[in-house]
């Protein structure tokens, strides 16, 4: 009988048992070509084809609310007809499957739920895709409500406490560096500061 040793192969250096670190490795399996990525990611086979844009469109909002500027962007993207994208939006406005002000509200609530300010969160919604004249109104009652004071109170209660012991010109500095990268106005900064550090 031929001894084994423990890398498996016998004296005569051939493989006894086991298989190959390359061999136990489970073949790649195949990229899958039906996946939702891919079929909306695919370009417009006719760019007049209305159905098939409206489609494409509905695919996009079943995997994630968009305005109708995201939308369009997307639509564009996959090269259909400017025209025939503006009808397809036209449409599901009136069936209220795209509502721009209820999106931007709600992208509000999320900016102010990460602790954004005013300015942060207009950025946010125009890299979201929605007008500019609207977005502005959506943050201006956002602000009138005092949505981004409360915001910077609380960012400033966590900087209070993630920053206890530290220098209070420190303390300052790192608060104003986030509520500066965050949006908020250096008023209310200001004020949270002088109150909380």
């Amino acid at each position: 009988m031929r001894a084994v040793g423990a890398d498996g192969r016998g004296d005569d250096g051939h493989r006894r048992y086991g298989r190959s670190r390359r061999s136990r490795r489970s073949p790649r399996s195949a990229p899958r070509s039906t996946s939702r990525s891919s079929w909306a990611a695919r370009e417009a086979d006719d760019p007049s084809d209305a159905d098939a844009c409206r489609e494409a469109a509905l695919r996009l909002l079943d995997a994630a609310p968009r305005s109708s500027g995201t939308l369009r962007e997307k639509l564009s993207d996959r090269g259909y007809n400017a025209e025939v994208v503006e009808d397809v939006i036209a449409r599901l406005r009136q069936v209220q499957l795209i509502d721009d002000e209820a999106y931007a509200r709600a992208a509000v609530r999320y900016c102010a739920g990460r602790l954004m300010g005013g300015r942060g969160a207009l950025t946010e919604l125009s890299r979201r895709g929605v007008e500019r004249n609207l977005a502005q109104m959506v943050v201006a009652q956002a602000e009138s409500e005092g949505v981004f004071e409360d915001a910077a109170w609380e960012l400033g209660r966590r900087y209070a406490a993630k920053t206890e012991g530290m220098e209070p010109d420190r303390r300052r500095r790192r608060f104003w560096s986030a509520g500066g990268r965050k949006g908020h106005n250096p008023d209310t900064l200001r004020r949270v500061a002088q109150e909380l550090l």
